[in-house]
């Protein structure tokens, strides 16, 4: 870890070792202020959840956006605590639910893909592989499944290498996303049978975009290289479905999307995610990341940038290509 990382996690520290029930007293507070003073992308936030929920009425739509508030204040602290937390607390914190499916693929020498969205307490899944340890004692090759996590890498060199610090302590392996085939790759000519992580909720770039699906009430553009690589290594794929038992004590479910993706029309595992993630973030709305732009990219717009004839997407200013186009603005 680079100085500048070591000085990131000292400073963090003092505050990761505080009992959760005081660090929840701090994030009442910083909520607070997040919240109603500083008013933290609450457009953004309000503009989602009218969006996503229609249906809902004034003070249904109110009482998410109190929530996710308070959840994200919440995720904040309890990702620090996660820099110290010891294994008793975390075990009984964060639970998980069907892990043996996994074990059992692994143990077979299959490998499995895992998607997950930014919902809930993601980062304390990296814990998964410590819990895991149970269901590979017998006739595993090892003590804990091999989870693999793909990330984005961040700029700044410090958090990014705090934040691998921080979801490797239990035994998991931080990839870059750049890297991801490569581990895969690895994995399978040692003859290792892995489990690989993936973050799916995210917003592609417009030249990376090959699908859509419908999305809480939105035409929704999704990343699909996760499926892509599961159908090329023959992955099994499950879903990640979190819940909050009650304020710093969550449970993971995994739950089957496709067992062989070859087997299933493309795209397929994709669309079975999103539905899944969408019943999910129904069940306790308030536990999503509203405060990300997902939809800035619109099937309109994308279609005004897509060369039909060569499949080339422009990535240039959208006014100079509809000047061009000879599209009115």
């Amino acid at each position: 870890m680079s100085l500048g990382g070591r000085l990131l996690l000292l400073s963090l520290y003092p505050l990761s070792v505080l009992p959760m029930r005081v660090l929840y007293w701090i994030s009442d507070v910083v909520c607070l202020i997040l919240h109603r003073v500083v008013g933290y992308r609450r457009t953004l936030v309000r503009r989602n959840i009218q969006t996503c929920f229609p249906e809902k009425g004034e003070q249904e739509r109110k009482e998410i956006e109190d929530g996710f508030y308070q959840y994200f204040c919440d995720y904040a602290f309890e990702s620090i605590k996660l820099l110290t937390i010891g294994r008793t607390e975390i075990r009984r914190r964060m639970r998980f639910v069907g892990l043996e499916q996994l074990a059992e693929q692994t143990k077979a020498g299959r490998s499995c893909s895992v998607f997950l969205g930014h919902y809930c307490n993601w980062e304390w899944l990296s814990t998964a592989a410590d819990w895991s340890e149970g269901e590979m004692k017998n006739g595993g090759k090892g003590e804990k499944l091999e989870i693999y996590q793909v990330y984005h890498e961040l700029e700044n060199k410090a958090f990014d290498e705090l934040f691998v610090h921080m979801r490797e302590r239990y035994g998991a392996k931080c990839v870059p996303m750049a890297s991801t085939l490569r581990a895969l790759v690895e994995a399978r000519n040692d003859g290792r049978a892995v489990v690989m992580c993936y973050v799916m909720d995210q917003a592609p770039f417009w030249n990376n975009i090959h699908h859509w699906v419908d999305f809480l009430n939105h035409d929704t553009p999704v990343l699909t290289g996760a499926e892509k690589l599961a159908r090329r290594m023959g992955h099994a794929c499950y879903y990640a479905h979190l819940r909050r038992v009650k304020r710093g004590e969550y449970e993971c479910r995994i739950v089957p999307i496709v067992t062989a993706p070859d087997d299933k029309s493309e795209y397929s595992a994709t669309d079975e995610f999103y539905r899944l993630l969408e019943e999910n973030i129904r069940e306790q709305p308030s536990l999503w990341l509203w405060s990300h732009n997902r939809w800035k990219r619109t099937r309109e717009e994308y279609n005004i940038r897509l060369d039909k004839e060569t499949g080339i997407v422009d990535l240039g200013n959208i006014e100079e290509i509809k000047r061009r186009k000879g599209i009115a603005l």
